[in-house]
Formats: C-alpha cells, sequence, structure tokens
C-alpha cells in the first residue's frame, strides 16, 4: 500500500478557480467544424454564419382559397354594383400556396364570391393590392443572414434553414472528453448482481451521470471502464486518450487526500496541477490541471460532489468550447425555515426543498451529505450560502437558484413534521391524479411540524404526539402550541409502533425493559418526534432512566432510517412503525397502536391543491395502498378529528 498523502495545495475560492481556467484554457481556437446534413443538427452550434440561397417563398403564393384578380379591376363593387369576374380571363381559381396566375395580385376568399354560373362570379367587394397574397421573400429574402455564428440550432431553425436552401450546415465539432472512473469499491453497473454485492462495494454511478451532464452541455463523452486503485493504470488511460482526439480528460475518485488517492500524482505526471482544493461544499477536494493545452480535471468521488464540481468548472468550459454562454440558472428569493449554520472559509452549496405558502416561498434544507444523491434528486433549489458568513438565520430571505420551475413550486404543497411511509404513497397518488401537483415532505419530528405551522413554514403537518394523561393524540398539542392559529385535524392512518428488530431477534428481544440491557445497542429518534415522546413514556412506565440505555442520545429522523441501522448491524433494536420493518424483511415486536394525522390550518384548508389532497386521502385506492405496506388502519382516514375555533 503506498502511504504517502497528498497534501493540498493552497486551496483557491470559486472565483479564483474559475479565473484560472478561463486565463488557461481561453478557447480561442474555434477552427474545428464538420459539416452534418441540417435534419441532424437540432442542438449543435454553427461554425459560421448562414445566409439564405433563396427566397421563402420564392414565388408569390395565395394565401387563401379563393380567386385571383388583379386588384384594380375589381375597384367600384360594392353592395349596389356588384361587379361581375370573368373565370379564365379576370379571375382565376387558386387555392392556398398556388403560384399566382400572371398578371394577378390579389386573392378574394372563396366565401366573399357569388358563383353565377360555370364561367362568371360576382364580386360585392373590392380587392386591394396583395391582398391575402404571400408575396416572394415575405419570410426570408435570398442573401439574407439567417442565423450568426454560434447559434445553437433548434426545431424551429430547422424550418428556416430548409426554407432558405441550406441541406447542410458546418457546425462546431463537439468537445470530447474522457471519463475514467477509478476505485477498488467500484462495481459495474452492468455487471453487478445485487444478491452478491458485498459490504464496501459500490455501484459505479458518477461517470453515466457527468456524462450524461456533458452531452446536455453539447459535449460528447467517452467512458473508459472502471480502473482500479492503480496509478500506473490510470495514468495509462488518460496518456493515450490525451495523444488522441480526446480535449478533456475527467478522472472520478482519487482526488482527495487519502494514501490511495491518485488522482493528483497522475495529473502531475501528465502537465501539471494548476489547483488541488476549491473552498466549496460540497466538491473540496477537486483538482484542476493540464496536460499541455488540454484540460484534465480529477473529480471527488462523492456523488454531489461530483456534480457541484462538473457545474463549476467543466460546464463553462465547455460552453467556452462551444462559444456559449455559460447560463445562470433562475432564481428566486426565499426564507429558509430553521436556522442552518455553515463553516467560515468555505462557501456551501445548500440543498432545499421548495414551496410558496402565502406570498412567501419556504426553503426546507436538506441533509448536506456530499455523498447522498437524493439530496440533488429531491431538491428544488440550491442556496449558495457566502465564505465569509456563518450561516443563515431562521426566516432569512436569501437567494435560491431553481432546479426546477416556478410553476411546479407554486404547486408544491408543503409538510413538515413526523415521518410516515404513507406520506411516499400520498404524493404518488396526488401526482397520478393531478401531475401539477407534488407534494415535498420534510421530517423534522411532530413538534418541528407544530413549530413550522406556527412560523407560517407550510401548508400542513403530520403529528403523532401522545398525551400521556389521557391516553389521546395531538389535540393537547394543538392547544398548547397553536392557541391563535385555527387549525383542523384530519386522521390520515393509525399505526401499529414497535420494536425494530433484526430477523429471527438473535438477542431475544422482549418488551421495553429489554433495552436498558448491557448488551443491546439502541438507536433512538430524534428529540420532538412523537416516537421520542412515546419511548420516554413507556420508560418512565417500566421505571427506566434514559441514561440506562445504551444510544439513547444515538438519533434518526425517519422510520425508515431506524430500520437500515437495525439491518446493518449498527444497532441491535429500534422504535419504529411495523411498515419500516416489513420493508427490510425485520422482525417486529408491538408496543402500540398510534393515530397519526395530518394538522391543516385553516388558511390551507380550502385552497384548491389541498381539496385534491384530501379526496385522495379519502379514495379506497389510497387506503388499500396503504394497507398493502403492513401494519396500517385506515378506518378513520381522511376523517375530521378536531377542529379548533
Amino acid at each position: 500500500m503506498n502511504l504517502k498523502r497528498n497534501v493540498y495545495l493552497k486551496m483557491k475560492t470559486l472565483a479564483e478557480a474559475r479565473e484560472i481556467i478561463s486565463r488557461r484554457f481561453p478557447c480561442s481556437d474555434k477552427s474545428a467544424h464538420e459539416s452534418i446534413p441540417v435534419i441532424d443538427a437540432v442542438g449543435r452550434i454553427l461554425a459560421e454564419p448562414v445566409f439564405a440561397d433563396i427566397s421563402a417563398p420564392n414565388f408569390h403564393a395565395a394565401a387563401m382559397d379563393g380567386i385571383a384578380v388583379k386588384a384594380d379591376a375589381t375597384f367600384g363593387a360594392n353592395d349596389d354594383n356588384p361587379k361581375e369576374l370573368i373565370i379564365g380571363k379576370d379571375a382565376f381559381y387558386v387555392n392556398t400556396g398556388h403560384v399566382m396566375p400572371e398578371n394577378t395580385d390579389a386573392v378574394i376568399m372563396i366565401e366573399h364570391i357569388q358563383v353565377l354560373d360555370d364561367d362568371r362570379v360576382e364580386i360585392e367587394a373590392p380587392a386591394f393590392p396583395w391582398q391575402n397574397v404571400r408575396k416572394m421573400g415575405e419570410d426570408i429574402v435570398a442573401t439574407e443572414l439567417l442565423f450568426p455564428r454560434n447559434h445553437k440550432i433548434t426545431p424551429y431553425s430547422l424550418g428556416a434553414l430548409l426554407s432558405a436552401g441550406h441541406f447542410a450546415v458546418k457546425v462546431m465539432r463537439k468537445p470530447r472528453i474522457l471519463i475514467i472512473p477509478t476505485g477498488s469499491e467500484l462495481v459495474e453497473q452492468d455487471k453487478v448482481v445485487l444478491a452478491d454485492l458485498k459490504p464496501g462495494q459500490v455501484i459505479e454511478t458518477n461517470s453515466h451521470v457527468l456524462g450524461k451532464l456533458a452531452e446536455a452541455c453539447g459535449a460528447g463523452y467517452i467512458r473508459n471502464d472502471r480502473i482500479m486503485d492503480d496509478e500506473q493504470k490510470i495514468r495509462s488511460a488518460a496518456e493515450d486518450a490525451l495523444a488522441g482526439d480526446v480535449d478533456m480528460v475527467l478522472v472520478i475518485g482519487g482526488s482527495s487526500a487519502g494514501s490511495e488517492d491518485y488522482a493528483k500524482p497522475v495529473i502531475d505526471a501528465l502537465g501539471e496541477i494548476l489547483v488541488h482544493g476549491v473552498t466549496i461544499m460540497p466538491g473540496k477536494p477537486v483538482i484542476i490541471g493540464a496536460a499541455g493545452e488540454k484540460p484534465v480535471f480529477g473529480i471527488p468521488g462523492y456523488p454531489v460532489s461530483a456534480i457541484i464540481a462538473f457545474e463549476q468548472f467543466v460546464q463553462p468550459l465547455i460552453c467556452r468550447m462551444l462559444g456559449q454562454p455559460d447560463e445562470p440558472r433562475p432564481a428566486v428569493s426565499v426564507e429558509v425555515t430553521r436556522k442552518t449554520a455553515s463553516k467560515l472559509g468555505v462557501e456551501e452549496f445548500l440543498r432545499v426543498k421548495l414551496g410558496r405558502v402565502g406570498n412567501r416561498i419556504v426553503a426546507n434544507p436538506l441533509p448536506r451529505g456530499a455523498g447522498s444523491i437524493t439530496t440533488l434528486t429531491e431538491a428544488d433549489g440550491i442556496i449558495r450560502i457566502p465564505n465569509h458568513i456563518e450561516g443563515i438565520r431562521d426566516g432569512e430571505p436569501v437567494t435560491a437558484e431553481l432546479l426546477r420551475p416556478i410553476s411546479a413550486i407554486d404547486n408544491t404543497l408543503v409538510v413538515v413534521g413526523s415521518h410516515d411511509n404513507s406520506l411516499d404513497i400520498l404524493a404518488d397518488a396526488i401526482r397520478a391524479g393531478h401531475d401539477r401537483i407534488t407534494l415535498s415532505s420534510s421530517h423534522v419530528g411532530s413538534m418541528g411540524g407544530l413549530m413550522a405551522i406556527k412560523r407560517g413554514a407550510c401548508h400542513l403537518a403530520g403529528s403523532h404526539l401522545l398525551d400521556t394523561r389521557d391516553g389521546s393524540y395531538n389535540v393537547s398539542y394543538l392547544q398548547k402550541y397553536l392557541p391563535d392559529i385555527p387549525v383542523t385535524a384530519v386522521n390520515l392512518v393509525f399505526r401499529d409502533q414497535g420494536l425494530i428488530i433484526p430477523r429471527g431477534n438473535p438477542k431475544n428481544i422482549k418488551d421495553i425493559g429489554d433495552l436498558a440491557r448491557r448488551d443491546i445497542r439502541f438507536i433512538n429518534r430524534q428529540a420532538g418526534s412523537g416516537t421520542r415522546i412515546l419511548l420516554d413514556y413507556r420508560l418512565e412506565q417500566t421505571g427506566l432512566s434514559p441514561d440506562a440505555i445504551n444510544g439513547y442520545l444515538n438519533e434518526e429522523f425517519t422510520h425508515m432510517s431506524v430500520a437500515v441501522c437495525v439491518l446493518s448491524g449498527a444497532a441491535d433494536v429500534g422504535l419504529g412503525i411495523f411498515a419500516a420493518a416489513k420493508a427490510l424483511d425485520l422482525d417486529f415486536i408491538p408496543v402500540v397502536t398510534e393515530q397519526y394525522d395530518l394538522i391543516i390550518p385553516e388558511a390551507h384548508l380550502e385552497s384548491e391543491n389541498m381539496q385534491i389532497l384530501l379526496s385522495t386521502i379519502r379514495s379506497e385506492e389510497f387506503k388499500s395502498r396503504v394497507q398493502a405496506l403492513g401494519g396500517y388502519h385506515t378506518r378513520q382516514c381522511g376523517e375530521i378529528v378536531y377542529r379548533s375555533r
């Protein structure tokens, strides 16, 4: 094993790194082009200006069905003094698009003439010159400029090019990018057998994602087969490509400072390293280098880091190679729903869910892990936290770059609060019947949901807060924490909550009391969640102190995360719902059947989107899908169980 570690060079800011790329690769040579058929050119960039070879139309054409006439021959016709025209002499029948007969300059629509017989027609109004006629060159005049160089050809452009007599065009050659995925832990997606996937093995995805991002920018890519952590093999693959017609190389993985991170020595051997490390998060370990005049990038291996590095450094370079602007995403002003800390000296790309609540757009931060691709697939926008501030205050207006159109944000129902698997079913069921509406859920616990309602940061909240005095759910909490906000509680489900344990119950766990055993590792839910309140209530009933439980302070934010901890062996037991245990084929010890309600402020209750949500909940199809998850009861599904004021 190579024990030498790569020490970061002096890290650059994002602006500095982009300026270095711009200076080192000015992309002034745009001579590389090719000629391709016009019909295959959509999305390509013109390498030279295009001038019309012919006019369009290239003749005077009838624009309506009717008769072609000489306009001055019709003057004087009116209701009291209609004018008779002789077919073949004064008038000629034409259809739309026909060449205008010689010595005619107007068309009278067929519905405005009276046919007297086969040879004669009568008109009651005169025509004016060029009435209902498409004159030669009306659309395009021969020799005029159709499109300048660097124009991106669209389907609309296609029609103009063909109409003007162009059947082939010279376009910029697509930049050719070699993508080399590296890492001994990687498994090729077309060779993996899921049942044989071993701990430590990872399905390789980054090269496919970055390749398609490159194509979306107008480049072409070649994907090298995955290379193990072997410096010489990685170097050889890059050298062979750079000696050919490849314009850029991306080495994915191994860009950090580990003993088996080989991107830095490989790029150093190929030419020179311009930047190693940029003060952004995710994406800090990116390497920017040059092999002669060709850029070589070391792309971090974490999926979100890889995408951010590509979008911030590779994408602008591809655009410049093609003479195209790197257009910024649309941006809107949003308010973050909770205080969000950030590290000084690092520009953070915070992924957020967005939704319009009242007259403002609220942003719920997603988890920040660079390895979690779902923080991008679930994100509606990205907030860039500058490197000179320590975070964002709750409710502070900030700018978010949009990953979805604003119309989608406006039609997003924001649910914050307790996690439940039935919310996924609900989101899918709503989209199936109403594809313009999205249900966006953020899991911060039941109390977190009520506080979001109090701040006006959501449309509804999921809650299963147990009143330990009388065994009721939610009502006392609504009265205590939302006394001045009229709300309606609608039951979603009753669900079985209990101990999630490994298949076969190897530790022979029987009940809550066993959580105090020293050989038991517990995984808890976060403070403020209904599950945590239930646990604390049961511990009090059994006389157990939280301090006696190994893992009480270890928290997860969803039932599925608890179940995964048990499945992976990180914990022996967790408290959660039966559906989560069933989904991962784990065993389950019932503790209680609890009530899970949706808390809806009256201000949002009568909105069209909320009424669609409620009608979906009350549908038999939704109820049957939820019951199929296991551990759910829908006897009151969709019923109003409480209404304040």
